[in-house]
């Protein structure tokens, strides 16, 4: 407890204020948990919970080459001195660094039960075993050479290291994932090989932007393979900002099964994806009826990764069917980036691909320059040692008559012989089997030996350069054990962009709907709603109120509908997503943004390819195809424009190759369709003139087919001969023939 904490004498009881107290010790955990529990060491890539774990398996000699040790020792060991977290903290971090399937380059060889990729639970710690891998003595590499700072532990019994030497690029090869407070990190796998060729690169250019470094660095590299479908200017922005996210999809093929049967394979999931918990995730949509593509999901896994997703049908697109699961479930994940390290083992900061490299390799060369140092006082005190044997060998019987017959021997050999303190004791301390060892050439040729190395070191460190040569000769090593022709260090994941999805969004969600016929009805009100089935009898059909029905049509679940508004605009509506025909539907304004004020003139199913007659009230039209009316979003497509108080009143398929109009004014013009002209958008042009009143109605037809109604009592009329009525475009026109209804209406 500090002293500003320890309470008061006597018992007394001291105000605090609460804001501050709770500010202090706030701080102090959110403080703990960034430096000494969730932000990785840029310069190892270890959080202090793994580095424990290694340097406490260093201390127990599980090297690559040793026995195996029960897990529990490991883990009581690693509690009891360095981490007093709870055992079960511990070996959870332990069994993942050794779980192949989670880290890249595994730190642990285990033993055991270790889990598996389907999401199931290692053995408990008394079951299984463990030691070191190849990857985990490069990290620890020089430890006991003075490489790195020590620290005292826990309760000050014993000393523990700061941050471990890092001869292996861990902190992006194996990448890390944590959230501590106000702060997070992600940083996935990358390929140890390409690390390297890019620090290397670094080291001759240490300006080397991340364009550059992506040369070598392709992008992740996880652990379960998988396909990065990001374009290459994301990947170098995400390494440039040391922010962004990869997109990863699991890695599929068709295979035949004969007479043009087939199923897909999934071979690879994406990192971080449990393949239990997929499958399942996968069979849940099936039963909702959300994959009508697939038929049956399976799992015919062994030692590899084998998901069999069999088609409803020999005729299914195989690659819209993937692009379903890819969009509904974890076969295509998105792996964040957020690359928020310790700079320094203090200070926590987000950095890019090229900054985190250069982070390790200041580090490389610190740790080199300490090993030397360490490495020149060992051979300096060995030379001294050996100057003193020397002196020892050619004086020998001097040496011996001293050590036999004076009182303070240690003394007499100083001053006889000018001996150093240490000269001396390592005279007296020498065994005399040793002295047969005392040959002058065997001593010259180790002082010779040492004195050499000595120079090199003290050359190396006076030379910055012979510095930077010697940490790229070591990464270089690495780089050779882990290139990409051995089973460990060979790519896993595919960077592809071409894999991304190759058909629209519009296509899939199409294609996952499952179709079926169905009747739509709108009201007069504008209710609309989708009857299962093609219902030709809707007399019976209940509706809210005083409404009643408009009109109806037959279509397929998977059509888009679109909705003609008096304001011109044209919205589009999915089939699929309409109210059931038990209801009463659900009004057109609530699906979509109808203007206040604006009521549905019609609505009809989507074909494409065709072209339509619209018109307003004030008798301006013109033909517009059929695909330029869907709308995107709810707002609408504006079509045709429209000034109050005139608005839009009808929408006619244009095919023939005469107009027929009449107004309410109750007069008739026919004039060719080529008067018309064709557009996207606009008020169009006059297609008759009226003194009062407006358009009524109008309709397409071919003039050899004659023009073709309906009267009020259902008799159909056609007259042939219309020489009388025909004109030209934005002619008043004359009354109907004979027989043409009162309501002006075709």
């Amino acid at each position: 407890m500090d002293e500003a904490e320890a309470p008061p004498p006597g018992g007394e009881i001291e105000s605090v204020n609460l804001r501050e107290a709770l500010e202090k010790r706030y701080l102090a955990y959110a403080l703990s948990t960034i430096m000494h529990r969730a932000l990785p060491d840029a310069r190892d890539g270890l959080k202090p919970v793994h580095r424990r774990i290694l340097y406490g398996m260093q201390l127990l000699r599980l090297d690559p080459d040793a026995a195996f040790k029960k897990c529990a020792k490991i883990v009581g060991d690693v509690m009891g001195s360095f981490h007093p977290h709870g055992d079960q903290a511990i070996y959870d971090a332990l069994v993942r660094l050794a779980q192949d399937f989670s880290t890249r380059y595994p730190l642990v060889d285990g033993q055991g039960n270790f889990g598996n990729i389907d999401g199931d639970n290692p053995a408990a710690y008394r079951y299984t075993e463990a030691r070191m891998t190849a990857v985990s003595g490069l990290i620890l590499e020089g430890i006991d050479e003075d490489a790195v700072d020590f620290r005292p532990n826990y309760d000050g019994q014993t000393r523990e290291p700061a941050v471990l030497p890092g001869a292996f690029p861990n902190l992006l090869a194996n990448g890390a994932q944590g959230i501590a407070v106000g702060m997070a990190t992600s940083i996935p796998p990358q390929n140890a090989y390409e690390l390297c060729q890019a620090a290397l690169h670094l080291i001759e250019n240490p300006k080397a932007t991340t364009a550059e470094l992506m040369r070598f660095v392709q992008g992740p590299d996880f652990p379960t393979g998988g396909i990065v479908v990001d374009s290459p200017a994301i990947i170098e922005e995400n390494y440039s900002t040391g922010r962004g996210g990869f997109r990863v999809r699991a890695r599929w093929h068709k295979e035949d099964l004969g007479r043009g049967t087939w199923v897909a394979v999934v071979t690879e999931i994406p990192w971080l994806v449990q393949k239990g918990r997929l499958i399942e995730k996968v069979a849940e949509l099936l039963n909702e009826r959300k994959l009508p593509l697939v038929a049956d999901v399976r799992d015919e896994s062994a030692e590899d990764v084998r998901i069999v997703i069999e088609p409803k049908s020999r005729n299914v697109d195989e690659t819209v069917m993937m692009e379903s699961l890819f969009k509904l479930s974890e076969l295509e994940s998105r792996i964040p980036l957020n690359m928020n390290v310790l700079v320094g083992g203090t200070v926590p900061r987000v950095l890019s691909l090229g900054e985190a490299l250069q982070q390790w390799l200041d580090h490389r060369r610190e740790v080199l320059l300490r090993r030397s140092r360490h490495r020149l006082a060992a051979i300096e005190k060995r030379l001294e040692i050996l100057d003193g044997y020397i002196v020892a060998y050619l004086n020998l019987d001097e040496v011996i008559r001293i050590i036999r017959f004076e009182d303070e021997p240690k003394a007499k050999l100083i001053e006889t012989f000018s001996l150093t303190d240490m000269q001396a004791e390592a005279i007296l301390n020498m065994r005399l089997r040793n002295l047969r060892r005392l040959e002058e050439m065997e001593l010259r040729r180790e002082h010779d030996g040492l004195s050499k190395e000595k120079a090199d070191i003290e050359k190396l460190l006076a030379s910055d350069a012979r510095q930077w040569k010697t940490v790229a000769w070591q990464v270089g090593e690495v780089a050779k054990t882990y290139g990409p022709d051995t089973r460990l260090g060979k790519r896993r994941t595919t960077i592809d962009a071409s894999k991304a999805a190759s058909i629209d969004l519009a296509t899939v969600a199409e294609a996952m709907v499952e179709r079926e016929p169905v009747t739509i009805v709108v009201s007069e009100k504008g209710w609309i709603r989708a009857m299962k089935g093609h219902l030709p009898d809707l007399s019976t059909l209940a509706f809210k109120g005083d409404d009643r029905m408009k009109l109806s049509f037959f279509t397929e679940t998977t059509a888009k509908l679109l909705v003609f508004a008096t304001n011109g605009k044209i919205y589009t509506l999915e089939a699929s997503k309409l109210p059931g025909g038990r209801s009463g539907g659900e009004p057109i304004r609530l699906m979509v943004d109808l203007d206040e004020g604006a009521d549905v003139v019609t609505v009809f199913p989507f074909v494409g390819g065709r072209k339509f007659l619209v018109a307003a009230t004030d008798g301006r039209g013109f033909v517009v195809a059929e695909d330029e009316m869907l709308a995107n979003t709810r707002k609408g497509k504006a079509v045709l424009n429209v000034d109050a108080p005139a608005e839009a009143r009808l929408i006619v398929p244009a095919l023939g190759d005469r107009v027929a109009v009449i107004g309410e004014n109750r007069k008739l013009v026919v004039f060719p369709l080529h008067q018309v002209p064709e557009m996207a958008r606009g008020r169009g042009v006059r297609l008759q003139k009226y003194r009062d009143g407006g358009l009524s109605d109008a309709r397409v037809f071919a003039a050899a087919d004659g023009l073709t109604w309906t009267d009020t009592s259902g008799r159909t009329w056609t007259v042939t001969d219309l020489t009388e009525w025909t004109g030209n475009r934005a002619d008043a026109g004359r009354l109907p023939p004979k027989g043409f209804p009162k309501n002006n209406r075709f």
